[in-house]
């Protein structure tokens, strides 16, 4: 597990010790490493830097896959994808920029390869794959996030800066079966979330990184996220704290509501999901995705998100979600 002494990646290290997984952490700091290690009986403490392809390999030395839950993955994914191929293993990511997404879902690799398996990227893309069904295409699909709050890590707040920097400040969308970048400003709307969010006003076309994942392997012209206002605001105040946590599992109180709606054939089908914590869900989806791969559980091969790779519908049901599917 590379990048185990970020929030995200404590997450997953817990996650895989709840499945009784042999794990190894890896990441820069090897004092970081030992002091979480030394809470982590089991784990195998194996620092390594993602510019030192040696030590990434030594790192990855008997490993049977490797989760990258180190951002920016923009600095973080080639590198560990190029290990993972010189290891021969399996590759899975929690990236939600958009740019290195799209990067890694344009190599051809001889290992299976997830980005973007985590809450932003994955949730939304299992979601719109099993309303879908057996269908392949549709006229649209919209991803509604109703967050009650939005208290960014220090790692959120880095991989935006980055993707900032590449787009030159410039906003993006994926209309017409492309990605366009542009200079219009953000509207609002309101978007009637289930019971018992209900009306929220939300930010259309706040992209995320389902704008790449879900047509990385569904026909759809349009794909569109919105989040809600209050959250929005969250992440961009600059004084916003990180995460506190409130249970004994790390949890956050943050809670959320993904509302998926696909236009197909001039109906609308709809799947959504409810949880606690964006960054802690993102810790099962990553293992599972782990766990099926290594289980033969897949539907293609080389790089894939997780809708085109896994079962959607049997997937999410595994998930400490409530889900609500068509």
């Amino acid at each position: 597990m590379y990048g185990a002494t970020g929030h995200t990646g404590r997450f997953v290290v817990e996650e895989l010790l709840r499945r009784a997984i042999p794990t190894s952490i890896s990441g820069r700091s090897v004092a970081t490493l030992e002091s979480l290690a030394a809470g982590w009986d089991t784990v195998d403490v194996r620092p390594a830097s993602v510019d030192d392809p040696r030590a990434l390999d030594k790192a990855l030395l008997n490993a049977a896959a490797v989760i990258n839950c180190a951002g920016p993955f923009a600095h973080t994914g080639a590198q560990l994808i190029d290990a993972a191929t010189r290891a021969r293993i399996p590759y899975v990511d929690v990236a939600a920029e958009i740019e290195a997404n799209q990067s890694t879902l344009r190599r051809q690799t001889a290992v299976p390869v997830v980005p973007a398996m985590a809450f932003y990227g994955g949730l939304g893309d299992l979601l719109a794959t099993a309303a879908l069904g057996d269908h392949p295409k549709a006229e649209r699909i919209d991803v509604a996030y109703g967050l009650s709050s939005w208290h960014p890590t220090p790692g959120t707040r880095r991989a935006g800066e980055v993707s900032q920097q590449r787009r030159g400040g410039r906003r993006v969308r994926f209309a017409d079966g492309e990605l366009r970048y542009h200079d219009d400003k953000p509207t609002q709307q309101d978007w009637e979330f289930p019971d018992p969010l209900g009306r929220q006003r939300v930010i259309a076309e706040f992209s995320m990184a389902d704008i790449v994942t879900i047509p990385s392997h569904l026909e759809v012209p349009e794909v569109r996220t919105l989040m809600a206002v209050a959250a929005a605001g969250d992440l961009a105040d600059a004084d916003t704290p990180p995460p506190a946590a409130v249970d004994e599992l790390g949890r956050s109180d943050q809670t959320f509501v993904v509302d998926v709606r696909v236009q197909l054939d001039g109906t609308e089908r709809r799947a959504t999901a409810h949880g606690q914590d964006i960054y802690a869900i993102s810790a099962p989806l990553a293992v599972e995705a782990v766990q099926r791969i290594l289980a033969g559980e897949t539907r293609t091969s080389g790089v894939a998100t997780a809708g085109a790779m896994f079962d959607a519908a049997d997937f999410l049901n595994t998930l400490p979600l409530t889900v609500d599917l068509p």
